[in-house]
């Protein structure tokens, strides 16, 4: 007899949008409604559509290519085994890196604010607090805040969509009159940002090895959980700038989403949404933590990262020690507008790389090929388009990019020609 599969198409679609609606949304607000004003809400348009093709293109491989790997494996298959995909491997590793400490400095802003602390200096100890106390927890053993994650999507849910029909019912037509609109190309520079409220959605591509009949339901699954939460992006993002001067968002787009919560509810309500914030970012920086620790133990094993990452400590590995002490830097050095920019553009490359690799193995896939170009030009496009949009305000973010890519390159051919440690397919 057949084993059941964990994961039938609406499992599917909750851990997407359990993961999509995490931190995101309450980091990105405030930062893209600083640079959209009251046509944030088209940005999260356009990042759900770009959200759509690089969801159809990654769901297509994951049918083809099964394996736990995702976008590790996609790279490695459509570019093969050599120094650039080992090389977008370890970016992609860094990636996971940047976007938890994006989550724990939010985490940090909300606290300070919650707990009316101003200093900046406490937006960083709650952040680099955070972090190492899930790291502890992971260490130990997350089985408890796992069987919690549930419990939160709920509570982040219901936060939310209460709030954003709430809110409907109060908005100020003249905060969205046309009137008071900002150049279009604020509204176009801050996709790139918006986009980064839907990462989350490739993890449905990692449970396809659990997936009932994926080949039916994985692309589904895709689409039903990306255009969910597109919808409740779109509503909440009109919400707050209906609800909420620009000159508001701009000083308080660390938190914009629970000072929105104020007119309407008042002191409680800023205090209901801040506390669910916390809740949210909390529970993703724990689940990001152990994915990374999972990816950076699979990377080693595959020789993508220094064996030193698949060691064993308690019921974690040494990786997930490594990452948490690389993260630490992040948080203290760069703000919460470069972290999300920084790992807003990184995850667009490395999606745009896995969807060039796709290129190469469209007869595999049978994926329709106008649908993974437009998905190419769409990730590197944006993320032209964010790195152009900054670079007046924050020209330290193309040195950081440069890093990164310097990083895992040197890495990578360290491991490969020092090591003779060289990434393999996991699937034929």
């Amino acid at each position: 007899m057949q084993k059941q599969k964990a994961f039938g198409l609406w499992s599917a679609v909750f851990l997407g949008i359990g993961s999509m609606v995490g931190a995101g949304i309450f980091i990105v607000i405030g930062q893209a409604g600083s640079m959209a004003g009251n046509m944030v809400w088209l940005s999260f348009v356009f990042g759900g559509i770009i959200a759509l093709l690089s969801g159809y293109s990654l769901a297509k491989l994951a049918v083809r290519y099964q394996s736990r790997g995702g976008i590790i494996e996609y790279l490695v298959q459509g570019f093969g085994e050599n120094l650039f995909s080992g090389s977008m491997s370890v970016m992609f590793y860094l990636s996971q890196l940047i976007a938890i400490a994006a989550v724990a400095k939010s985490f940090g802003a909300y606290s300070a604010t919650f707990m009316q602390h101003g200093d900046t200096a406490w937006v960083n100890i709650y952040a680099v607090g955070i972090v190492l106390i899930f790291t502890f927890i992971n260490l130990i053993g997350a089985s408890i805040v796992a069987k919690s994650e549930n419990v939160i999507v709920i509570i982040k849910l219901t936060v939310l969509i209460s709030f954003a029909i709430a809110a409907l019912f109060t908005i100020k037509p003249e905060l969205l009159s046309t009137a008071d609109m900002p150049p279009l190309s604020g509204m176009v520079f801050a996709i790139g940002i918006t986009f980064f409220a839907y990462q989350g959605f490739s993890v449905i591509t990692n449970t396809v090895e659990d997936m009932q009949n994926p080949k039916k339901t994985m692309l589904r699954a895709m689409y039903i959980a990306i255009i969910f939460v597109a919808v409740l992006y779109i509503v909440t993002s009109i919400a707050v700038l209906g609800n909420l001067p620009l000159s508001e968002i701009i000083k308080t787009k660390d938190y914009a989403l629970a000072e929105a919560a104020k007119p309407l509810f008042g002191e409680w309500g800023f205090k209901i949404m801040a506390a669910t914030a916390l809740i949210a970012t909390a529970s993703a920086i724990n689940a990001t933590l152990y994915a990374t620790a999972e990816i950076g133990y699979t990377m080693a094993k595959e020789g993508e990262l220094p064996v030193v990452y698949k060691y064993n400590v308690y019921k974690s590995f040494e990786g997930l020690i490594i990452s948490a002490i690389l993260i630490i830097p992040i948080i203290l050095f760069l703000n919460l507008a470069q972290i999300t920019t920084v790992a807003a553009i990184i995850m667009l490359i490395v999606q745009g790389s896995s969807h060039i690799a796709h290129l190469n193995l469209i007869k595999e896939t049978g994926a329709k090929p106008w649908v993974v170009v437009l998905a190419i030009f769409s990730m590197f496009g944006i993320a032209g388009i964010t790195l152009y949009s900054t670079y007046k305000t924050m020209p330290e973010i193309a040195y950081y990019l440069i890093a990164a890519f310097a990083i895992a390159f040197t890495v990578e051919y360290i491991l490969r020609y020092f090591n003779r440690r060289v990434v393999s397919k996991q699937t034929a």
